[in-house]
């Protein structure tokens, strides 16, 4: 192939994330561009996608790395500046469609209920007496931000928790919040999994042990990455979650509790560094191996 493709990274400049798979590509291709969404311009008379002197609309794809620090409603409309180059030819890593879904958790989680996948008790309604009723009637509960990533604004509560105590947390919720997200406890052995997929293919899986002092096992929350030896029924359990959306490269976060293995949650983007840490794979040259491979599909 004479002409190495060009291939550009939506992500957050000076994230290591987002700059180790820019080198990945750079590496293969000669080609370098970390591209951050708030610079990134629209101009529908030109149909152009502009960020800074580049026309993204001449690329030969792009990876949606990562959209958007926090998430919010206004991730959806970057999405929908993506998909105008996407719908004119340029390849999306993951499609914009199914990055959509999954930065949205109600979306999301409708997803892998539609695809039979065992998930923790969940229940959503706009109405705080309905809330209350059901954070009682589950005793342990976490209530989920609609836009949220690495338990950023999740509040968690327990039973030990006074009546006053929970309706002022539904309360506070509901300031930032359009409709209460509602996901029973699971009893956790203080780890949960991380099983990344490149293309739908299995790659490996990491355990996140979380430290002692927090209820969550993010690495945000003093969590460390270890390796983890999934059974072939657990990485079908992955495989069918992932499977739910179209997406070319995701962890899959999945709990082992004593009612069973349950997925948390499917990722719009997965990180790198737990395929590094915990199972001393480099995620991001498989994930810039099979982006060419797919890009340079005849």
């Amino acid at each position: 192939m004479l002409n190495k493709p060009k291939i550009g990274v939506i992500g957050i400049p000076g994230k290591w994330s987002t700059e180790v798979l820019a080198d990945r590509l750079e590496e293969r291709t000669g080609f370098r561009a970390v591209i951050d969404m708030n610079q990134v311009e629209l101009r529908l008379d030109t149909q152009q996608l502009m960020y800074q002197d580049l026309d993204l609309m001449t690329l030969d794809g792009l990876i949606i790395k990562k959209i958007s620090e926090v998430y919010s409603p206004a991730t959806e409309d970057r999405i929908h500046m993506l998909s105008y180059a996407e719908h004119a030819g340029v390849k999306m890593f993951s499609p914009t469609q199914s990055v959509g879904n999954l930065v949205n958790r109600l979306s999301g989680t409708l997803a892998l209920q539609q695809g039979h996948i065992p998930m923790p008790k969940t229940r959503v309604t706009e109405s705080a007496e309905q809330a209350f009723t059901t954070v009682r009637e589950f005793g342990s509960a976490i209530l989920k931000p609609l836009y949220s990533t690495k338990a950023r604004g999740m509040i968690m509560l327990t039973e030990d928790d006074s009546d006053e105590f929970v309706r002022n947390a539904l309360e506070t919720y509901r300031q930032s919040q359009t409709i209460y997200y509602i996901q029973q406890t699971v009893k956790l052995d203080g780890r949960d999994l991380g099983m990344v997929f490149v293309g739908g293919e299995y790659l490996c899986t990491y355990a996140r042990v979380g430290n002692k002092d927090s209820w969550n096992t993010t690495i945000n929350s003093g969590g460390k990455y270890e390796l983890f030896e999934p059974d072939a029924a657990l990485i079908e359990l992955g495989r069918r979650a992932q499977s739910c959306y179209d997406l070319s490269f995701t962890t899959v976060d999945i709990a082992l509790t004593d009612q069973g293995p349950v997925v948390f949650e499917v990722s719009a983007f997965g990180g790198f560094k737990g395929a590094l840490e915990g199972c001393n794979i480099d995620a991001a040259s498989v994930y810039a191996d099979y982006i060419l491979k797919e890009i340079t599909k005849p």
